[in-house]
């Protein structure tokens, strides 16, 4: 007679408990990189998408009503809103509009995780919960152009993203001179790309989209890396010029590089979401402005916003952004 040998129950089970351990090991990492791979897709389209949106108004400044009364307290406000309604939807396909105090309607959540996961905030409703510096420490008087302390409104798109407007109708233009970015920004998105789902953290499913310039405006969606290339590398406290900061992101990672003046300036204006609302650092761009042992380059402060133009051979900061 044949004898046939297999597994008992036990070897069974035991087999089943490692495949088991394995998967809960495993499935999770795999999940998150599925997710962020999918967000971001979705980032970069619709980036693309607002982009091209933008790129069809002839301006972005003066859009609804903004009053205050001699306290500065705000008796109308219909900016976000109306920019919405009389600007966006012309050029960009909305399913649902949410005016202030209704964010959460559009699915705005009411907190989100900043950048490096740690904190948690409020979900900001106004400019000045935006970013305070939007709106204090400003040395603008000889510029054109303010900031008002808007609220914001929000909508939903087609492909459903919530997102909110951060709206400053009082947005002036580009110059080559030495200006300040709070003047410059017109408006700034923050975006949810699956509405109230988790995990709501900045650089996940959250992030920003920023328009600068009344006229022939400049869109960008910035993701940065989570620390400055020094905080990261403790031998090394500042670069040694605007040449060596790009080799500063690549020895951070081959993925991240150096962000152009505007990003930076978004960065700036988001600065609370990626936990760099108190700093005060001078950082160097990647933007050049001239070649040659006296060349210039542009620098973003975040002690006041101020945008400035620096021989390269000074030292500054590196903050990266990912590719």
């Amino acid at each position: 007679m044949k004898r046939f040998r297999g597994f008992t129950l036990a070897e069974i089970l035991i087999t089943l408990a490692i495949i088991g351990i394995v998967a809960a090991i495993t499935l999770p990492s795999l999940l998150v990189n599925v997710n962020e791979k999918a967000w971001d897709a979705q980032r970069k389209a619709l980036h693309a998408r607002m982009a091209q949106a933008i790129g069809q108004m002839n301006t972005l400044g003066g859009y609804g009503q903004f009053e205050t009364d001699d306290d500065g307290v705000a008796t109308t406000d219909t900016a976000a809103e109306s920019f919405i309604l009389d600007a966006l939807s012309k050029v960009y396909k909305i399913n649902n509009v949410c005016g202030p105090d209704k964010l959460s309607s559009c699915g705005i959540p009411s907190k989100i995780a900043t950048l490096d996961a740690v904190s948690e905030i409020n979900f900001p409703t106004k400019m000045s919960e935006l970013n305070a510096k939007l709106l204090n420490g400003r040395h603008v008087a000889d510029e054109d152009g303010d900031v008002a302390d808007t609220k914001a409104a929000a909508f939903e798109t087609v492909n459903g993203e919530s997102i909110a407007v951060f709206y400053n109708p009082l947005c002036s233009s580009d110059t080559t001179a030495i200006h300040y970015v709070q003047n410059r920004m017109c408006v700034n998105f923050v975006y949810d790309l699956n509405g109230t789902e988790g995990p709501n953290q900045v650089g996940k499913d959250v992030g920003f989209i920023t328009a600068f310039y009344n006229k022939n405006p400049v869109v960008v969606a910035p993701i940065p890396y989570s620390t400055d290339y020094a905080s990261t590398v403790p031998q090394y406290t500042e670069t040694s010029g605007q040449t060596d900061a790009p080799t500063a992101c690549n020895t951070l990672g081959e993925d991240l590089r150096l962000p152009d003046r505007d990003e930076f300036a978004s960065l700036f204006v988001n600065a609370p979401l990626i936990n760099m609302g108190e700093n005060n650092n001078y950082y160097w761009s990647g933007s050049i402005i001239s070649l040659g042992t006296t060349g210039l380059g542009w620098t973003q402060g975040f002690d006041r916003g101020g945008r400035n133009r620096v021989t390269r051979s000074t030292t500054f900061y590196v903050r990266c952004l990912k590719k």
